[in-house]
C-alpha cells in the first residue's frame, strides 16, 4: 500500500476516535457542572455556555500559531503534540473539584489543541493532488462519523461508569490516536520553512487574496449556519412534534440525520471534485445548503425537519472538503500549515458565533428566523463564491483546453 493511503487509513481512524471522544463531552458537560455543585438550572445554563464557549475562543486564537509551527517543525509533530496534550488534559477533567478548574482546563485544551488542523494539513500535503479531493472527503467522513456517534456513546458510557470515568475514557481514546499516529503515520514531503512567518508575512506571500478570504469566510459561514440551530433545535422539535414523551430521542435522530448524510456523501463528493473541480462542488453545495435550510422554517412535523436536515447534510459533505481542496491547490507548500490553521480558526469562530447568534435570534425574533437568516446568508455566500472562485477556475479551464 502506498504511503499516502496508509496515512489516510491511520488518520481516518485517529480523527474518528478523537472526534468521538471530543463530542462525548457535549451532552455530559451540563450534567457534570451540576455534579460539581451548581444546582440552579439558570446557573447551570450560564456556566455551560462559558465552559463550551471558552474552548472555541482559545482554539480560534491559538490555532494559527500551531499552524505556523507545523510549517517549521512538521505536520506530524503537531499531530502528536495535539493528540498527547488532549489525552492528558481531558483525563485531568475527570479529577476537577469545581467548575473553575474545569474552565481552566477547557481553556488550556483550546490553547494547545489543533489536532484536526494538523491531520487535514498532513493529508493535504502528503496526498497526490489528483487524489486530494477524495482523501479529504474520506477524512471528513471520519470526523463526522465520530461526531455522530460521540454523544450517543458518551451518554451511554456516563450511565454505565459515571462522569469522571467518562473523561478518563476520552483521554485514553486520544492516547490511542497518539500511539497510532506515532508508529504508522509517515511524513515524506515536508520541507521546513526557513522561519516562522507572522500573519502579515503569510498573507503577503499568498497569490490570491480575494480567493483566500472567500474560502475563509465560507468556512465561517458554513459553521455559523450549522451551529445557529443547535441550541434551540430540541425546543423547535417540541413545538412541532406530537410525540412530546420522546423529545430527547426524536431530537437525537434529527441531529443524527445531518451527520449520517455527510458520512455517506463526503467520499463520493470528494471523488467528484477530483473529476470536475472542487469549485463546482463548492458552489453547488452552498446553493443546495441554502435552499434546504430556508424550508426548515415551515415544517409541521419532526419527520419533515429530519428529512430537510438530512438533505442539508448532503450539502455540508461537499463544503469543508471542497474548501480544503481549494486551499491546498492555492497555497504554496511552505505555507500550508499556517493557512489551514487560519481556516480552522474561522471554523471555530463560526461555531461560537452561530451558537450565540442563534440563541439571540430565537429570543428576540423566533426560531424560524434562524433558518431564514442562515439560508439567505448561505445563498449570498454562494453568489460570492461564483464571482470570486467559480469564474476564476472556469476561465483557467477554458485557457488550458
Amino acid at each position: 500500500m502506498e504511503d499516502w493511503k496508509k496515512n489516510l487509513l491511520v488518520c481516518w481512524g485517529a480523527v474518528f476516535i478523537v472526534s468521538m471522544g471530543m463530542t462525548q463531552m457535549a451532552p455530559i458537560l451540563p450534567l457534570y457542572i451540576e455534579h460539581l455543585g451548581i444546582k440552579d438550572p439558570a446557573e447551570i445554563a450560564r456556566w455551560s455556555g462559558i465552559v463550551i464557549g471558552c474552548n472555541f475562543i482559545s482554539m480560534a486564537i491559538f490555532l494559527p500559531i500551531w499552524g505556523r509551527f507545523a510549517d517549521k517543525y512538521g505536520r506530524k509533530s503537531m499531530l502528536l503534540r495535539a493528540s498527547l496534550w488532549l489525552s492528558l488534559i481531558v483525563t485531568s477533567m475527570g479529577f476537577v473539584s469545581n467548575v473553575y478548574q474545569l474552565i481552566i482546563l477547557r481553556i488550556l485544551q483550546g490553547i494547545m489543541s489543533g489536532f484536526q488542523s494538523a491531520v487535514v494539513t498532513l493529508i493535504a500535503a502528503e496526498t497526490p493532488k489528483e487524489h486530494s479531493g477524495w482523501a479529504l472527503g474520506m477524512l471528513f467522513s471520519g470526523q463526522v462519523g465520530g461526531n455522530l456517534l460521540g454523544p450517543l456513546f458518551g451518554g451511554y458510557l456516563t450511565e454505565m461508569v459515571g462522569f469522571r470515568e467518562d473523561f478518563i475514557t476520552i483521554g485514553i481514546l486520544c492516547f490511542i490516536a497518539f500511539v497510532a499516529s506515532y508508529f504508522f503515520v509517515h511524513e515524506r514531503n515536508f520541507v521546513p520553512a526557513k522561519k516562522v512567518l507572522g500573519f502579515r508575512d503569510v498573507w503577503d506571500s499568498l497569490p490570491k487574496h480575494k480567493v483566500m478570504m472567500c474560502l475563509f469566510i465560507t468556512t465561517l459561514v458554513m459553521q455559523l449556519a450549522l451551529a445557529s440551530a443547535q441550541p434551540v433545535i430540541s425546543v423547535y422539535i417540541s413545538q412541532i412534534s406530537f410525540d412530546v414523551q420522546h423529545i430527547a430521542m426524536v431530537s437525537g435522530a434529527v441531529f443524527a440525520a445531518t451527520g449520517l448524510a455527510s458520512v455517506l456523501a463526503a467520499p463520493y463528493l470528494g471523488r467528484i471534485s477530483d473529476k470536475i473541480g472542487a469549485h463546482k462542488v463548492l458552489l453547488g453545495a452552498l446553493v443546495f445548503a441554502g435552499i434546504t435550510t430556508i424550508p426548515q422554517a415551515f415544517v409541521e412535523s419532526s419527520l419533515q425537519l429530519g428529512l430537510l436536515r438530512f438533505l442539508q447534510g448532503l450539502a455540508i459533505a461537499g463544503l469543508l472538503p471542497s474548501v480544503n481542496h481549494l486551499l491546498r491547490k492555492t497555497t504554496p507548500d511552505a505555507l500550508t500549515g499556517s493557512v489551514f490553521g487560519y481556516n480552522q480558526s474561522a471554523q471555530y469562530l463560526g461555531m461560537f458565533l452561530g451558537a450565540v447568534l442563534g440563541g439571540q435570534m430565537a429570543v428576540f425574533f423566533s426560531i424560524q428566523a434562524i433558518f431564514y437568516v442562515t439560508g439567505v446568508v448561505l445563498l449570498v455566500n454562494a453568489a460570492w463564491v461564483y464571482q470570486t472562485i467559480y469564474k476564476d477556475n472556469a476561465e483557467k479551464t477554458r485557457n488550458t483546453a
